[in-house]
């Protein structure tokens, strides 16, 4: 198809009508020029394919397809080949079900752990994100399915979604919020973006120009085309000016009269109309050129990979004397609701009608030594003694004890946000019945967020299993009993207690304000600054075997911020079994200027190890690695100064470091006005030795006599006078001067220092 020439072969009307959609998942057609409608579909961890009644909050049923494991869990593989292949099944599944694009994957950082959606988000850290979502979306994309990476931005509170106002600095917005998207945008070209519904500094997404063309597209080279969430249309006039192409789901071609009208009356250029339409065109068509109906959907298949992902995925927390994994012929007592009836997926549009679950009863039928309780009630949190007194009776019978907890669908969903960070009552007062019962006590978690731990020194070792897929039960098995050695990392902190959080006193905000108080600081980039306490840091994980870093070598010590450098780290696998450690690197700001983390992630590989054996892992640093986003600049910048290259297990156990010199090829203008202090101007040789003849009048003014005193009780001291001529702007020089220096010597003054 010829796209520009069908386009001029459109009415008004017929263009409009492209700008919304035919009903809930397909894109309007246009018969008489052979333009075809297309279907779009959720799916960041599975097809949600609805073919007769359609929602977007998963209430109505959907096709049988395959759950894989949800966000949560695949940030933690660390892992950009699972992503990666991850995609390709995802892509393969819409091939065959005829749907052009897969709304996901959703990439919003995980602000604070009671986000009602943080099942499908990847991390606190955007680094880790972007990285993930660009292999994912790499591999979906290679099927020639379009992804709609979501939600485009600042959409991390489900608390007033479709109004709140995420009151987000400047620095913050790009090196926390839209760094995961920038990402995604420039390592895997996704074919649409998704905006979210909230208002991002007063403006709605959809109708933010700022947001969906000058950084999107004119900054990022965007080249796809921008839809709603559904529902999240504010001004369609106003969206189509911003960069908004497709309104979702259909607006009964309401919005398209607006649009029509607004041509009419010369409010809008119809040449902005026919860009968004051709931008939509130009991605339908390349689904279309590409459509392979007949590919294979081997669910079956998929399910088995599906168990493989999910146990690349688990996070061993804790494993005390070794007590894991356990022995295929010892008596295990499997307790707890959720060993049966495994929380698998989160609620909402992600909901999958999965083909079939395996739950780790299921896995492990048939054997003799297994047993098991059901220990608490998932429906409602309530005490059942009777319950409880099975779990320990089971549990005192059982060499290991294995108790499965977590969060409840009703707790963690979209459309409302957590209360609390704790389990159930019912589940956490089980955990301590058992855990008297059985000295020798496991717990299995299932959850898409960080939950507390008051319960933890009573137990031997906690397996964290996020939210696992439609497999996490064979999965779960695999890990417990050695089959599978766990290699997941976690991508956020687990703070001791939700107070702990820095987003605590702000989240949720005040009406429809959502301040993002603080700043920058992030899951670890605060608890890290604060030396606080946590109950586990990000990125740490445990293994069946043991890692050993050596030889860490930097291609250079000294580079220009514009140079690229080289970073290689030998890991050694010095224990007995074969296993995958995830090689992280940070980056620390020895001294900066301004506020800046203690460090942040820069990189990571995954790498397979056969006992005894050691490989040398390579990263690439360049400018971005060092910079901070500079709101004078309007850009990133480095500083020039040292820099910590840091390789570690967890962000808080660095295990080798070594630092270098980056120099900065960008000035930074600094313009003075007559608020400017001393201090700040003695920053700039030249900008000081304009003042110096001022300033050296001044403080023998100030101090009186030249010659020196004995200080008198209650006089100013010499760190005092320092102080305050240190903090003195110009425009008070005049008035301490006494008529000294006037108001033209002043702005000569201050002419001169700017030259």
């Amino acid at each position: 198809m010829d796209i520009k020439k069908t386009i001029a072969q459109m009415t008004l009307q017929e263009k409009a009508s492209l700008c919304s959609g035919l009903n809930f998942w397909y894109t309007q057609p246009i018969e008489r020029l052979g333009v075809e409608s297309v279907m779009l579909s959720d799916g960041p961890h599975g097809l949600r394919k609805q073919e007769e009644s359609a929602d977007h909050l998963g209430t109505n049923d959907s096709i049988k397809a395959v759950c894989f494991p949800a966000g949560c869990a695949t940030a933690a593989s660390f892992d950009r080949e699972l992503m990666y292949q991850l995609g390709q099944e995802l892509g393969d599944t819409c091939q065959h079900e005829k749907v052009s694009v897969a709304l996901g994957p959703a990439v919003n950082v995980k602000r604070s752990p009671l986000c009602g959606r943080n099942f499908e988000y990847y991390s606190e850290d955007p680094y880790l994100a972007g990285e993930a979502s660009a292999s994912y979306i790499n591999g979906v994309q290679s099927k020639n399915i379009g992804v709609s990476i979501k939600h485009f931005a600042a959409n991390n509170q489900e608390h007033r979604r479709m109004s709140s106002d995420s009151r987000v600095d400047e620095r913050t917005l790009r090196e926390i919020y839209l760094l995961p998207f920038e990402i995604a945008v420039k390592k895997s070209d996704p074919w649409t973006v998704m905006c979210s519904y909230n208002q991002i500094n007063g403006v709605f997404s959809s109708d933010n120009r700022e947001l969906l063309t000058d950084i999107l597209r004119k900054e990022w080279g965007f080249n796809g085309y921008v839809m709603t969430d559904w529902g999240a249309m504010n001004d369609r006039v106003e969206g189509i000016k911003a960069g908004l192409d497709l309104e979702m789901p259909a607006s009964g071609g309401a919005t398209d009269r607006m649009i029509v009208d607004a041509v009419k009356a010369g409010e809008l250029d119809e040449a902005l109309v026919d860009l968004a339409v051709e931008r939509m065109l130009t991605i339908n068509q390349r689904y279309l050129d590409n459509a392979k109906p007949d590919t294979v959907w081997d669910m079956e298949k998929q399910h088995e990979i599906a168990r493989k992902m999910a146990a690349e995925c688990m996070v061993l927390l804790k494993n005390d004397d070794g007590i894991l994994p356990l022995s295929k012929t010892d008596q295990v007592a499997l307790i707890g609701k959720f060993a049966k009836q495994p929380r698998y997926q989160g609620g909402g549009s992600s909901h999958i009608n999965s083909f079939k679950v395996t739950s780790a009863c299921d896995a492990l039928a048939g054997h003799d030594n297994i047993s098991y309780s059901e220990g608490y009630s998932i429906q409602e949190d309530v005490i059942d003694e009777v319950l409880l007194a099975e779990a320990e009776n089971a549990a005192r019978s059982a060499k290991v004890a294995v108790v499965f907890a977590g969060l409840p669908d009703v707790i963690e969903s979209e459309c409302y946000d957590r209360k609390h960070m704790s389990l159930p009552n019912n589940q956490v007062l089980l955990i301590e019945r058992v855990a008297a019962a059985n000295p020798n006590t496991v717990v299995v978690l299932y959850n898409g967020s960080p939950i507390e731990m008051p319960w933890l020194p009573r137990v031997k070792a906690v397996l964290e299993g996020y939210i696992g897929g439609q497999a996490v039960g064979g999965a779960t098995v695999d890990v417990l009993f050695g089959d599978q050695n766990p290699c997941g990392r976690l991508p956020e902190s687990f703070p001791i207690q939700l107070e702990d959080n820095p987003s605590f006193l702000s989240f949720g905000g005040e009406g429809d304000n959502a301040v993002y108080s603080e700043g920058v600081f992030v899951g670890y980039r605060y608890y890290d600054k604060k030396k606080m306490k946590v109950l586990f840091p990000f990125g740490f994980g445990l293994s069946y075997t043991n890692f050993e870093y050596s030889n860490l070598v930097v291609s250079s010590d000294s580079i220009l911020d514009t140079d690229t450098i080289t970073v290689t780290v030998d890991v050694k696998n010095t224990g007995h079994v074969a296993g995958k450690e995830v090689v992280q690197l940070y980056v620390a700001d020895r001294e900066s200027t301004v506020f800046r983390p203690i460090r942040e992630l820069k990189g990571y590989e995954k790498v397979w190890l056969a006992p005894g054996e050691t490989k040398n892992i390579s990263f690439q640093l360049s400018k971005r690695s060092f910079a901070y986003w500079n709101v004078e600049l309007h850009d990133w910048h480095v500083e020039s100064g040292v820099f910590g290259i840091q390789i570690g297990r967890d962000s808080r156990n660095i295990v080798l470091e070594k630092d270098i010199t980056v120099t900065s090829t960008t000035s930074v203008p600094k313009v003075f006005t007559r608020n400017s202090i001393t201090m700040d101007i003695m920053q700039s040789p030249k900008a000081l030795a304009a003042l110096k003849p001022m300033l050296d009048g001044l403080s023998q003014m100030l101090s009186g006599d030249a010659e020196p005193k004995e200080p008198t009780e209650g006089a100013a001291s010499n760190e005092m006078m320092q102080a305050m001529l240190g903090y003195l702007p110009l425009r008070s020089m005049a008035s301490f001067a006494g008529g000294a220096i006037s108001e033209q010597q002043l702005n000569d003054l201050i002419q001169a220092m700017n030259e």
